[in-house]
């Protein structure tokens, strides 16, 4: 049995922006700064900060820009994914992804209107934002990626 699954937690550090593939499907993609402390042999602190591409698609990726902004903190679960292109110039370049299945807003409650729920998860979430099966994804290719 094979897992990909990437769980992490940390704070939003971009703005957000809603892109669409030249075929009409949303996508959403941000970066996510994860931060790790320690006390090395000599007793100084240190700081270690990660950042984390994650992207969201579909019906999802609209929701979220609701709900999301820069600095939110924020729970991440998904799969990995590496893409692969030719640059401009001819080299290979890759970039791997969090690619969205459930995600927690972790920020006070009192930011939320009290209808709001801070949970989004394929599992349990309402139709209206329940990631949309695979039968029903249609193929993605790197050229219709905006960016």
């Amino acid at each position: 049995m094979d897992l990909n699954k990437a769980q992490v937690i940390g704070r939003i550090t971009q703005d957000l922006e809603l892109k669409q593939t030249p075929n009409g499907q949303n996508v959403l993609s941000f970066s996510l700064a994860t931060n790790r402390n320690w006390t090395d042999s000599t007793w100084n602190k240190q700081e270690q900060v990660e950042f984390h591409n994650v992207v969201l698609w579909g019906k999802l990726a609209e929701i979220a820009m609701q709900y999301l902004w820069k600095w939110k903190r924020v729970f991440i679960e998904g799969r990995l994914q590496t893409r692969t292109w030719e640059a401009q110039d001819g080299t290979k370049r890759y970039k791997t992804e969090i690619v969205w299945e459930n995600m927690i807003m972790l920020d006070s409650k009192s930011e939320w209107s009290s209808d709001n729920s801070n949970s989004f998860s394929n599992e349990n979430a309402s139709p209206a934002i329940r990631k949309s099966s695979p039968k029903q994804e249609e193929e993605i290719s790197i050229e219709d990626i905006p960016f």
